[in-house]
């Protein structure tokens, strides 16, 4: 990632995802969270640039081994990118815990799956961050084959093209598309004071009904 990007990354990092939900609402995304993919594991959080990633599935023996590519996934995704692969749901696992620890050590930001994962344990220990629709321990090998990298896919119901953003967190995960980032980067900023305002008005006894008539985003 360049600088720019960094800078935003850190900006949004630093933003919870429902107050980005907030920011997106008033941009005029209103379809933008993946609903059913969740962390493998509690305090999984990300934030960065898409790498597309198209998968294609069948029943066992559908692919060859060397159809799977896991690794060139990785290697399209730089360092500070999240890796998104649409896999149109599929019960089968697209990423373990071998892949976990080498995008760790390459510094990759995490991986949303619309499809399955497996080896949480070893994911965990490997300190990178999946979400993913299933947790699975059914391998994709000769089910799964890498279709294209960069093309715009569906996640989950959420259009994503290479570049838009991704964050995700505890609470869930969304994509922003890359020419409103700024804009709910900015709006997200502002709520995000505009609650800490509210907590402070309310650990100082304001009732929370009247808290949130004077903080109209809490």
């Amino acid at each position: 990632m360049d600088q720019q990007q960094s800078a935003r990354a850190k900006k949004l990092s630093a933003l919870a995802t429902s107050t980005i939900a907030n920011a997106l609402d008033r941009v005029g995304c209103m379809n933008c969270t993946m609903v059913n993919l969740k962390p493998v594991a509690p305090g999984m959080k990300f934030a960065g640039p898409a790498v597309t990633v198209r998968e294609e599935s069948g029943p066992f023996g559908t692919f060859e081994s060397a159809d799977f590519r896991v690794g060139a996934m990785i290697d399209a995704a730089e360092p500070g990118e999240v890796i998104v692969a649409a896999a149109d749901g599929v019960p089968y696992s697209t990423w373990g815990g071998m892949a976990s620890l080498a995008a760790a050590v390459k510094g990759i930001a995490g991986i949303a799956i619309d499809g399955g994962a497996r080896d949480a344990n070893e994911t965990v220990e490997a300190g990178f961050s999946v979400f993913s629709r299933h947790l699975i321990p059914t391998t994709g090998r000769c089910r799964l084959r890498i279709g294209d990298f960069g093309s715009t896919v569906v996640v989950d119901g959420v259009t994503v093209s290479n570049g838009d953003w991704i964050v995700a967190d505890d609470t869930g995960i969304l994509a922003i598309p890359a020419g409103k980032v700024d804009d709910v980067i900015a709006l997200a900023g502002t709520f995000t004071r505009e609650d800490e305002k509210a907590a402070e008005a309310i650990r100082g006894g304001m009732k929370f009904s009247d808290a949130m008539k004077k903080f109209g985003n809490i």
